[in-house]
């Protein structure tokens, strides 16, 4: 009985909100929920540097909360139900396997407004999804790798088989391959966004393996770690962050996904009563993915490339996708001088003709 009255209680709060969020708030409690640890210097790092962002500018206006550490699956759906229930006005739920379970509890909660990072299910008008365009700042990484390697062997850890992952990896091969014909790309996957012990060895296996240049989709700085160990035989790159503190090597650039102006706009939609539902994708040309400082290390007429390559995809003068390029299989995907449609970079679930291994299903 408790617990029906204490539902009924957060349904009749709730049903009071719903014309606040039409005329605006003068305060509002945002909640992140996030898949790692704060301290893991990439990924959820750059999510709550970008909520204390938010906390910053607004003031007493906004009231941030969060959680971390929280595993996809039945823990997210808990912990986002408790949040609702707790007053949280707006739920940002930062990792892709968290998908399901905000939807779910969104559907419960339906003057809540939830937003999902990485994800594209938006299956009631309160959910809303955002991502960034991480393959932008890859082709940038793939063709420094491609100029830098000494071996040839250039190596990628990767967390999960899903389209944003493995356009990654692609735009890097692509990239890379562009500049240096006779590169050669060795995957391993992780199976994990944030496991130090599990990244540290996938490092070692590939360095073992002669790379001698490696970029991650995982969220520690155990690469560069690893790296930083060959006393400059291999070099890596920040990733999420700008994992300042392995400059100038074996850091010798980052992708570091920049996500405060994000929260700032979707929170001042609810204070001034213009939110609505979206589903936002940016990169490079908008700042959510920016590039950091490329490094003493890189040769400045590498460098120079590298950041020209950076500016016109910024532009929107060129893609990290250009034709002609085929699919691992050897089927064509893109002719000669066509850039790929947004829809097949968002749903990709195939590896571009070179690289070598299979998918994991």
């Amino acid at each position: 009985m408790k617990r029906r009255n204490l539902l009924a209680s957060a349904a009749m709060g709730l049903m009071l909100a719903q014309g606040a969020f039409a005329q605006g708030m003068d305060k509002v409690k945002a909640c992140f929920v996030y898949v790692g640890p704060i301290g893991d210097g990439g990924w959820t790092f750059q999510h709550h540097e970008g909520a204390m962002a938010v906390q910053e500018k607004f003031g007493d206006k906004v009231e941030i909360q969060y959680q971390e550490s929280v595993p996809e699956g039945a823990d997210a759906e808990r912990v986002l139900t408790q949040m609702a229930l707790g007053g949280c006005n707006i739920i940002f739920t930062t990792s892709f396997g968290y998908m399901d379970a905000t939807n779910a509890v969104a559907a419960k909660f339906p003057d809540v407004k939830f937003e999902h990072a990485t994800g594209f299910k938006r299956e009631f008008p309160n959910v809303s999804t955002y991502n960034a365009r991480f393959y932008e700042g890859r082709a940038v990484q793939g063709l420094i790798a491609g100029r830098m390697t000494r071996t040839n062997k250039i190596g990628y850890i990767a967390s999960f088989p899903i389209p944003e992952v493995l356009a990654g990896i692609n735009a890097f091969y692509v990239n890379a391959k562009k500049v240096n014909p006779d590169v050669e790309l060795t995957v391993v996957w992780a199976f994990t966004w944030f496991d130090p012990d599990v990244e540290r060895e996938a490092a070692k296996s590939l360095i073992d393996a002669g790379v001698d240049v490696i970029a991650a989709h995982t969220d520690s700085t155990s690469t560069l770690e690893e790296a930083a160990k060959t006393g400059g035989a291999v070099i890596g790159f920040g990733q999420a962050s700008d994992m300042t503190e392995f400059k100038p090597s074996p850091r010798v650039s980052a992708i570091i996904n920049n996500w405060g102006p994000y929260y700032f706009r979707r929170i001042n939609e609810l204070l001034n009563g213009t939110y609505a539902q979206a589903d936002s994708e940016e990169g490079i040309g908008s700042g959510v993915v920016l590039i950091g400082q490329i490094t003493e290390e890189v040769p400045n007429s590498v460098k120079a490339e590298a950041e020209a390559l950076r500016d016109a995809i910024g532009a929107g003068t060129t893609s990290p996708f250009v034709g002609p390029l085929n699919k691992q299989d050897g089927t064509p995907w893109l002719a000669d001088g066509e850039v790929a449609p947004i829809g097949d970079i968002l749903g990709m679930n195939f590896f571009v003709e070179g690289i070598e291994g299979d998918i994991p299903q």
